[in-house]
């Protein structure tokens, strides 16, 4: 029998996929068909729920959620294109974000595509941006840097870089770690296992255990202590391998290099992510912005980087600002960034 009570209950993210699916597809429809529907909807849409996730995580978004793209009358799409998402963050009022995924050093929009987004920005009065993933690097501009070419309205991935609000509204950065900050583990040798030798090189393998983990700073130097949050950041890079060996012991040292590049701060996101999923494993962000947290092991993202510039795990953090100041932003802020070095 079924209570009152059940059914005035809220519907749970599973439940909503499959009222989803029958919806479209009838009770009649096959079960394994409707089973099939509802794992490509969990899966999401990838690139709208990667870029929720990121902002979500950067801190500084207040609201940020799909719009329902399923229009009335028909006639309307004729007129009107919905964007992927409606956006509020803390300096902004609401504002509309269409997302893209393209490899290609053009972003490309037909006419008729981009003036149906553009109708209904104006129809409701929201700003209209666009989010760009391009090869792994996220980019935030409004949709007026697009251009008219000999028919559609373009711009170059460098063009958009260069107007990206991704900083100022979500809080993004680049931040570059220092060089020889790392993890270091200092291994006891206690028994030579077996000896290889070929064509020169000798191969050992011992059983060892570990009697001292560390962590190190700027040029190498031991670290006396630091935040947690500081130490997970060291997960977000690639770290390069050392080893200095004696008779007693291995020591592993994984450190920056002296000509490691920038990372940008959503980048580092995905890092976090990967480290906690088996090897080979994807990540589901449609599950990541539905969980109480992004991730669980790095409280706040901002404030680490603060404290690891503080304590020389970081060198280097960059705020970047658009050449040209958006009209729905009310005030240029003056935020440099800043450098251990000054």
């Amino acid at each position: 029998m079924i209570r009152e009570s059940d059914i005035m209950q809220p519907l749970g993210d599973g439940d909503r996929l499959i009222q989803e699916v029958l919806s479209e597809l009838g009770w009649e429809a096959d079960p394994k068909t409707i089973a099939a529907r509802v794992r490509r909807l969990d899966v999401g849409l990838p690139a709208e729920d990667e870029f929720t996730a990121i902002c979500s995580w950067l801190g500084k978004a207040r609201l940020v959620h799909k719009l329902d793209q399923h229009q009335a009358p028909l006639t309307s799409r004729d007129t009107y294109q919905v964007p992927d998402l409606l956006a509020q963050f803390e300096n902004t009022g609401p504002l509309l974000i269409e997302i893209k995924s393209k490899t290609k050093q053009t972003l490309s929009f037909t006419p008729e595509y981009f003036e149906r987004l553009t109708a209904y920005a104006t129809l409701v009065n929201m700003p209209l941006l666009i989010a760009w993933k391009h090869h792994g690097i996220w980019i935030l501009f409004e949709a007026r840097h697009l251009a008219k070419a000999r028919k559609n309205f373009n711009i170059r991935f460098g063009d958009a870089m260069k107007e990206n609000l991704l900083g100022v509204l979500a809080g993004d950065v680049a931040y570059k770690i220092a060089p020889g900050a790392g993890i270091r583990f200092r291994c006891r040798k206690e028994k030579l296992l077996a000896t290889e030798k070929h064509d020169g090189t000798v191969t050992e393998q011992w059983q060892m255990r570990i009697d001292e983990i560390g962590f190190t700073v700027a040029e190498g130097k031991a670290a006396n202590a630091l935040d947690p949050d500081v130490t997970t950041l060291f997960t977000t890079w690639d770290l390069a391998e050392r080893q200095t060996h004696s008779d007693t012991h291995i020591e592993l040292h994984f450190a920056a290099d002296d000509d490691a590049g920038m990372m940008f701060g959503h980048m580092a996101l995905t890092h976090l992510l990967n480290w906690t999923l088996p090897r080979g494993a994807a990540i589901n962000w449609r599950h990541a912005i539905r969980r109480d947290a992004v991730v669980s092991n790095m409280t706040n993202f901002g404030r680490a980087l603060e404290r690891a510039l503080d304590q020389k795990v970081v060198r280097t953090i960059l705020h970047q600002l658009p050449q040209s100041w958006p009209d729905f932003l009310l005030k240029e802020p003056s935020s440099p960034g800043r450098s251990a070095n000054q």
